[in-house]
């Protein structure tokens, strides 16, 4: 491989852009192209148990890190990872997958090869993608290096996913090398007038007697929670984040009121936004499981909206330019003609006062709030780990992971495994219950073959209790197999000095194992947390009756 190719050129493009890892599974329509990853110096290949495993790894790493790829072949794997790619574009998170495919002849003689439905038809997982709204690129040998920049500028650009097929014959072409030198040009921060559009949201905001702040998951793609924070205290705006977007702001600072979930949020925070006369939504998405079932006490005659989309008052959309990016950090220095009292931020109360009681999901989540620090990035499972951490408020510094609004089961462990090896120096905090956990449980291979040491939470409380809670409490289809914990490390490679084990059934033996497992940073250390049955977070509950009703119609 002396000559330079159109797999280097792509490789160099994306180790540009801050990735110093690839994730996947072989497959032979690949195996040419991983070539290229594997005999690099500054890239790392990281294979996956499955393409399902290898999308989730891929999504936690991006949030930690920017963006992530990952590979898999034609066919059987991308449909397999098909799943946690349709999450990476429903919650807005940069992914590219890149698809080792037979040649060009192969497909242009519609020939009868394996990972095929046998029909001569070669469209048609590539179409599946298309109609799941993610941007699709087939490289073609005359115009694969334009394609390739423009397939990361999408990503870079508009912290979406992209898709991209990759013909086995096309892998090893030759390209002129003198064209890395042109890289990094393609990636600028692009320059956008926007004075008219901040005009006229800065005139309507002025007119608002109680305006609040309701900030979502694209202030965190875009990296944009400082100039919030920033035009917050230039003008006295109270401030709440969405479960779907919690992590985006510093939960510290001063104008910070909580998180919001619509009706069943802690009554404090409700109450700030609800007694609001203007919501200011930036970067949302109002679903389901993060307003409490659509339970938020405002509507669109209410609303200043201001998103990748679009930006839009009180239901009038905005003409002209509204470049997303562009338009937040003007804001960040805009002072506003208005003079709104200081903010006066609810005190929760977060004590934490350990007995020698059964553990309780209220304890649990009390105690899980105090022991994530700055250094820390928590990851929650969709299910009690979420209703029950996302609105605990987040120590300085410290990131959060969930997917409230795909909300696949099984996706939080891989998930964490790629928050970890996206950012080394900060240790991931996984909280999942058990039956999410049997999905995903492979990686723990992955864990121990890349020596990577986050601290694992694995709630057992008999079976889906996000589930049951909605409906089929007593059913036989929410129960699951209980697995021994302590055993699963050896059985996936691990050495006994490479992980701890710790069992807890008291609030003691809780802090005990937290308080251990902040001294054993050089292992892996799972927590199996033992809960009731029926025990689960008073959110969950108020929303899983929102949810059983709105499901019969």
């Amino acid at each position: 491989m002396s000559e330079y190719t159109v797999s280097d050129y792509l490789l160099d493009v994306i180790k540009h852009l801050g990735e110093d890892e690839i994730f996947g599974v072989p497959g032979d329509y690949n195996l040419q192209f991983l070539d290229h990853i594997t005999h690099r110096n500054d890239m790392q290949w990281i294979g996956n148990a499955n393409e399902l495993n290898a999308s989730y790894v891929a999504d936690g790493y991006a949030r930690e890190k920017g963006m992530a790829t990952f590979v898999t072949t034609f066919g059987v794997g991308e449909l397999s990872g098909i799943n946690g790619l349709s999450g990476s574009i429903a919650e807005h998170v940069p992914i590219l997958e890149i698809v080792g495919a037979p040649t060009n002849k192969v497909q242009n003689n519609g020939a009868l090869v394996h990972h095929t439905l046998g029909d001569h038809e070669f469209k048609r997982f590539e179409a599946a993608h298309e109609q799941l709204g993610i941007k699709v690129t087939r490289l073609n040998a005359n115009n694969a290096i334009n394609q390739i920049n423009e397939t990361l500028q999408y990503i870079y650009y508009t912290k979406k996913p992209a898709y991209m097929i990759l013909p086995s014959d096309l892998v090893n072409m030759p390209v002129n090398p003198a064209i890395k030198a042109n890289i990094s040009e393609l990636f600028v921060e692009h320059s956008f007038n926007v004075d008219h559009a901040v005009q006229k949201l800065s005139q309507a905001i002025e007119k608002a007697k109680q305006p609040v702040i309701v900030v979502g998951h694209e202030i965190d793609r875009f990296n944009l929670g400082q100039a919030v924070e920033s035009f917050s205290l230039n003008n006295n705006l109270p401030v709440v984040d969405l479960g779907l977007g919690k992590g985006a702001i510093d939960e510290t600072f001063a104008n910070f009121v909580g998180t919001y979930n619509g009706s069943i949020s802690d009554d404090a925070i409700n109450n700030f936004v609800k007694s609001a006369d203007s919501i200011i939504l930036m970067g949302t998405k109002l679903t389901d499981s993060v307003t409490g079932g659509f339970t938020q006490q405002f509507d669109p005659s209410q609303t200043i909206t201001i998103s990748a989309n679009g930006s839009d008052i009180y239901g009038e959309t905005i003409i002209g330019e509204t470049d997303f990016v562009s338009i937040i950090n003007k804001l960040a220095d805009t002072k506003l003609n208005h003079t709104w009292d200081k903010v006066e931020t609810p005190k929760l109360s977060q004590k934490v006062s350990a007995s020698d009681n059964a553990l309780t999901q209220a304890f649990y989540n009390q105690a899980m709030q105090n022991f994530i620090q700055g250094n820390n990035t928590l990851v929650a499972e969709q299910g009690t780990s979420f209703f029950g951490l996302a609105s605990q408020p987040l120590a300085k510094g410290a990131n959060f992971i969930g997917q409230p609004l795909w909300g696949s089961i099984g996706y939080a462990f891989p998930a964490a495994l790629g928050s970890q090896i996206a950012n080394p120096n900060r240790r991931t905090v996984l909280s999942t219950g058990e039956g999410s956990l049997q999905l995903t449980i492979q990686e723990f291979g992955l864990a121990f073959r890349e020596q990577i040491k986050p601290v694992i939470f694995i709630i057992e409380n008999s079976g889906y209790t996000v589930e049951r809670v909605i409906h089929g409490m007593n059913e036989s289809y929410n129960d699951v197999p209980k697995l021994r914990y302590d055993l699963i490390p050896q059985a996936f490679g691990a050495n006994d000095d490479e992980y701890d084990f710790i069992n807890v059934n008291t609030e003691k033996e809780l802090i005990n194992a937290m308080d251990k497992a902040n001294q054993e940073i050089d292992k892996l250390v799972v927590v199996q947390v033992n809960m009731g049955m029926k025990d689960a977070p008073e959110q969950l509950m108020k929303t899983a009756k929102l949810f059983e009703k709105q499901n019969q119609g």
